[in-house]
């Protein structure tokens, strides 16, 4: 993925060139192109980033780690710990309703890598699940469907792993062996909060679902962070839901240039980007929520 190409295709190296088809700033950003609706509060979201980059570096298992697991433990809707096997965790909450449910999730860890703080690499997902959690709980029905959300620990494979898809992922795999047959759909957020966003739709997240999540963004006024092109196929906490058959989509900008680099700092991120992603998010999964609704 991006220029180091991270997620490649099984049998693909971690770290290795990747071949097509081989196949996470401030909040003073310009208004300008900004979203036509309101639903979502960039400001707190850009909040929420910046706490966990002053946590600094949040492998997997660190005291910082665990120490934001609290936090969004206590921040989002219902929320919990799920064990996940090496002595990890999931943090996951929900918002109750009719049918199946949608899966919206992030990770919550950043690579293993000296000084490296994940602005986007991690944090900049994981703020936006949180702000779109805290936008859900406004005029809920019952007959709406029900959405989780899930924080998931160990994305990033450990240090020492050349094979990405083996090693990493860990938190997501953990979900989806328990509850991938509950689910409706899936939606991952990961690198969605750079400056410079364009999240294209790599060619493995479903194509109906995707369609749905542009005709949402273009509803909102958001359309130009979701231009209509398809990327490489990118492995990512998607992947594992996937493989058991079940729709599922990456929101993530692969060309973001600060990838596994101790620049992906604050810097390099926006409200405005965070606020583009979050608004396409809450009305995708209101109207999605709507399915379960008697028409009339």
């Amino acid at each position: 993925m991006r220029r180091a190409r991270r997620r490649l295709l099984a049998g693909c190296l971690s770290g290795a060139v990747a071949v097509v088809m081989c196949a996470c700033g401030g909040a003073g950003a310009s208004p300008a192109g900004a979203p036509t609706t309101d639903h979502f509060d960039s400001a707190r979201a850009f909040a929420d980033l910046r706490m966990q980059v002053r946590l600094g570096p949040r492998p997997s298992g660190s005291a910082a780690s665990r120490a934001l697991a609290e936090r969004l433990r206590a921040r989002i809707p219902n929320g919990r710990f799920e064990a996940v096997p090496g002595g990890l965790r999931n943090v996951v909450g929900h918002l109750s309703g009719a049918g199946a449910p949608i899966l919206l999730a992030a990770h919550y860890d950043t690579k293993d890598l000296p000084g490296f703080v994940g602005a986007n690499d991690g944090a900049g997902g994981t703020a936006v699940v949180l702000q779109v959690a805290r936008a859900l709980r406004a005029g809920r029905r019952a007959c709406q469907r029900e959405v989780r959300f899930a924080f998931f620990d160990g994305e990033e494979s450990p240090p020492g792993s050349s094979d990405f898809l083996a090693d990493g992922l860990r938190g997501s795999k953990a979900y989806a062996g328990a509850h991938a047959k509950e689910l409706h759909a899936v939606v991952v957020a990961d690198f969605v909060a750079d400056r410079d966003l364009a999240i294209p739709r790599d060619s493995s997240s479903t194509p109906a679902l995707w369609a749905r999540l542009r005709a949402s963004a273009s509803a909102v006024g958001a359309a130009r962070a979701f231009p209509d092109r398809t990327g490489v196929l990118i492995l990512d906490d998607h992947t594992p839901f996937l493989q058991r058959g079940l729709p599922a989509i990456d929101l993530i900008d692969f060309d973001y240039p600060y990838f596994h680099t101790t620049a992906d700092t604050l810097d390099k991120v926006s409200a405005l980007s965070l606020d583009r992603t979050g608004e396409a998010l809450v009305e995708l999964l209101r109207r999605m929520r709507e399915d379960t609704c008697p028409r009339g």
